[in-house]
């Protein structure tokens, strides 16, 4: 209790209000032109929004273009393996429930890699904001052939075209038992990531976002048709769900009220992908979180965590002949 009277009033001394500027890291590196500049932009402004604590906030990344996030977040950051920021974003939320964790991932790290910690992090619903950057294609290694890449793609990897369908992000996460929140936007549609981003911050449990997000350098134009014409995106718009300013609106015309709540429904849009449906597919805020169920009558105290530590240690420990635990 000591601890953590004194964590709070040195909390107490740091500002009371946060200005954007504050959430700002590193000079971003990535591609003039790339969908990750839109997304970071979006999660900073959240993060204002929210007024979230630096000191409080933790962004979690495993490999790739997308993954080089926490070195533009003015937060706490984990830049982990490949395919391993799920399980490294659970343990920081069991351990400190009081944090905002939040975890970048891309098509590769999730969907390939990092796959089997997917379904499992679903599954487990730790009160988490997972954000999906997918762009189709290897990036950060020079493109490869990615799990989302469409079928007939030329890459390194696949010089005569990707054989296969593409896997779909959105269908798996809404097979997954447990899931509790599954939404989709698009990266030229900065307004409605902010408020996609903003609703799965503010869900209870795991929240995954799919972006669609462009990548200049290996997929060039490859969503000009949808960036040019509004009529090819479907907004998904509900009183419990997205909500969307009136210009957002006057661009985007096609539109359809979508119940969140509606499981059956979100599975039938998520097989859509012309037009691309973006908003809230699929909220249900009575799925209990991980942490939670975990969670002790008390928290354990140093002492209390080393001795268990050591008792365990000591299983494994070679004691000369005589010493205490031989």
């Amino acid at each position: 209790m000591r601890q953590l009277a004194v964590t709070n009033a040195l909390l107490r001394t740091h500002p009371d209000h946060y200005d954007l500027d504050d959430y700002e890291g590193g000079v971003a590196r990535w591609c003039t032109g790339c969908g990750d500049n839109a997304i970071l932009a979006a999660l900073q402004r959240l993060c204002r929004d929210r007024q979230l604590p630096p000191e409080k906030t933790v962004f979690v990344s495993g490999i790739g273009c997308s993954s080089r996030f926490p070195h533009y977040m003015n937060t706490y950051g984990f830049h982990g393996l490949h395919g391993r920021p799920l399980p490294i974003a659970e343990g920081i939320k069991i351990r400190r429930p009081d944090l905002d964790v939040f975890v970048t991932t891309g098509d590769g790290d999730c969907c390939a890699i990092g796959t089997s910690h997917w379904i499992h992090a679903l599954r487990y619903n730790p009160d988490i904001t997972v954000v999906m950057h997918d762009n189709g294609v290897y990036g950060l290694t020079k493109n490869q052939v990615s799990p989302t890449s469409p079928r007939g793609l030329r890459t390194n990897t696949t010089p005569s075209g990707s054989p296969l369908t593409a896997l779909n992000p959105l269908t798996v996460t809404l097979g997954v038992t447990n899931v509790s929140f599954v939404a989709q936007c698009v990266d030229w549609m900065p307004e409605v990531v902010h408020d996609i981003v903003a609703a799965a911050h503010d869900h209870q449990g795991l929240s995954f976002i799919r972006i669609l997000q462009r990548c200049p350098e290996y997929m060039d134009g490859h969503f000009e048709p949808w960036i040019r014409d509004p009529e090819r995106l479907l907004l998904l718009t509900h009183e419990d769900g997205l909500q969307p300013s009136p210009s957002t609106s006057s661009t985007y015309r096609n539109q359809r009220d979508h119940d969140p709540a509606d499981l059956a429904a979100a599975r039938v849009i998520a097989e859509t992908t012309d037009p691309i449906p973006v908003g809230i597919l699929y909220r249900n805020d009575d799925v209990p979180c991980y942490e939670d169920l975990r969670r002790a009558d008390h928290r354990f105290d140093p002492e209390e965590i080393r001795a268990v530590v050591d008792e365990e240690l000591d299983r494994f420990t070679i004691w000369p002949t005589g010493a205490a635990g031989s």
